[in-house]
């Protein structure tokens, strides 16, 4: 008797639409600009420019200093609780899991796959949902620090699947427009890599698993 691999610790999936709406999907790159510039600056980086001057009004330097954001900061926040403390605070993760959450919802909205805008709390078609660790029994405190290089197969195959999913949209964008319909295998490619790169971000900058994420677009 063989049993079944449990569940990623990551998990996506978003509801097939029988029907798309012709003049939203016509008009969606403007449409998605107002939550994209919402997005943005939640997500955004901070940097300021200081610039070093004589007495004689030579400029002598100019440093740029860039922060790392709020998912960057969270980031190594993450990674340096776990090595230190071998905690992960749950409302961290709480935050993460929101966050990951809502910005789902709105490149489900900007690659077509639905005609919902895209709202800040409610679930809609895009259900997201992430397995909050205990640390202590399921994290190693040292693999944080080297995920992102054990991480870097999947950047690059994610790269070349990327490219597969914008030329994908493009051909749906089409599509809708004559038919109302999401060509079924478009839209389960266009899912399978944004499930795929959830799975890597869960392992490599969510920190949450120290499971290896599988090669594959289910």
């Amino acid at each position: 008797m063989t049993t079944q691999p449990s569940a990623y610790p990551a998990r996506l999936s978003i509801d097939y639409p029988e029907k798309l709406d012709r003049v939203s999907t016509f008009f969606r790159l403007i449409f998605s600009i107002p939550i994209l510039v919402i997005l943005s600056l939640l997500t955004a980086t901070a940097s300021d420019t200081v610039t070093v001057i004589t007495d004689s009004g030579e400029v002598v330097s100019r440093v740029t200093r860039t922060g790392l954001g709020i998912t960057g900061g969270l980031f190594v926040a993450t990674m340096l609780m776990i090595v230190v403390r071998q905690r992960y605070p749950r409302w961290w993760f709480d935050f993460a899991l929101a966050l990951n959450r809502f910005s789902t919802r709105v490149g489900t909205y900007a690659a077509l796959l639905t005609d919902r805008y895209p709202a800040t709390e409610d679930e809609q078609s895009v259900h997201l949902d992430l397995d909050y660790p205990a640390v202590e029994r399921d994290l190693n405190r040292w693999m944080p620090l080297v995920k992102w290089l054990l991480a870097i197969p999947h950047y690059i195959v994610l790269a070349v699947l990327a490219i597969g999913a914008i030329l994908a949209i493009i051909a749906a964008w089409f599509a809708i427009l004559f038919t109302g319909r999401y060509p079924r295998a478009l839209f389960d490619y266009v899912v399978g890599v944004g499930r795929w790169a959830l799975r890597v971000q869960a392992y490599a900058t969510l920190l949450i698993t120290d499971r290896y994420p599988p090669f594959s677009l289910q």
